[in-house]
C-alpha cells in the first residue's frame, strides 16, 4: 500500500476515533443525569465498539496503528521505518485534534475549549502504565496467535481498561493530546498531557520488549 493511503487512513481512523471517545462523552453526560458511572459506560461501549471497526476496516491499509504508543512499538520491531513512523504519528496527532473539533461541533459545543479537568497523580499514571503496558501486550500477542482477532481483541482489552485503571486508559499519546483541547467529560488538563505520554512511552518500550521475549520461540533463542 502506497505511503498516502497508509497515511491518511491513520488520518481517518484517528480523527473517527477521537471523534466517538468525545462525542459520545458528550452525548454520555447529557443523558446519564450526574450518574457518573452511567455516563463512563456510555462513553466506554462506543469506544470499544469503534475501535473493532476501524482496525477491522484499516488495518489491511495501514495497519491500524491510530496511536503513537504502538507506532514506538512497531518501529522498535523494524516493521516500520524510522520516517514512516514520524509521518504516522504527526497523522495521528493531527487527526485526533480534528476529531475532536468535529465533535464539538456536532454537539454545538464550544469549538476550542481546552479542558480543565485534572488527571495527575500516581495513581493516574500508573493506570495509564498498565493501560498501555497491556494494550501492547495484547496487540502482540494476538498478532502472534490469532491475527484476524485483533480488532476484537483491542476494543474488547480498552472495553475492560475503561473500568479496571483508574486513568479511564488513555494509552495513546495521540488521544492524550487531542482530549486535552476538550472541556468534556473525555477531557484532560493540557497541564497534565506530558505526563501521561511519558508515561505511556516508557510502558509501550517496555512492552515491547517484554513481549517479545515472552513470546519468542524456543527454537528461535
Amino acid at each position: 500500500m502506497t505511503l498516502d493511503r497508509r497515511l491518511m487512513a491513520e488520518w481517518l481512523g484517528t480523527f473517527s476515533l477521537l471523534a466517538t471517545v468525545v462525542g459520545s462523552g458528550i452525548m454520555a453526560e447529557r443523558l446519564a443525569g450526574g450518574n457518573v458511572a452511567l455516563a463512563l459506560l456510555g462513553n466506554t461501549i462506543p469506544t470499544g465498539a469503534i475501535l473493532v471497526v476501524l482496525i477491522t476496516v484499516f488495518g489491511p491499509i495501514s495497519g491500524a496503528h491510530f496511536n503513537p504508543a504502538v507506532t514506538l512499538s512497531f518501529a522498535l520491531r523494524g516493521e516500520i521505518t524510522p520516517r514512516d513512523a514520524c509521518l504516522y504519528v504527526g497523522v495521528q496527532i493531527f487527526g485526533g485534534i480534528v476529531g475532536v473539533l468535529a465533535a464539538h461541533l456536532m454537539f454545538e459545543h464550544p469549538i476550542f475549549d481546552p479542558s480543565t479537568t485534572a488527571r495527575t497523580g500516581v495513581g493516574q499514571w500508573a493506570g495509564e502504565f498498565v493501560a498501555t503496558f497491556g494494550l501492547i501486550g495484547t496487540i502482540l500477542a494476538c498478532l502472534k496467535a490469532r491475527p484476524n482477532a485483533v480488532p476484537m481483541a483491542v476494543g474488547l482489552y480498552i472495553t475492560a481498561a475503561y473500568w479496571f485503571t483508574s486513568s479511564t486508559s488513555f494509552a495513546n499519546p495521540a488521544v492524550t493530546i487531542a482530549r486535552g483541547f476538550s472541556d468534556t467529560f473525555a477531557g484532560i488538563a493540557p497541564a497534565d498531557v506530558v505526563a501521561f505520554i511519558a508515561v505511556q512511552l516508557i510502558a509501550a518500550v517496555l512492552a515491547t520488549g517484554f513481549f517479545g521475549w515472552l513470546l519468542k520461540h524456543q527454537s528461535d533463542s
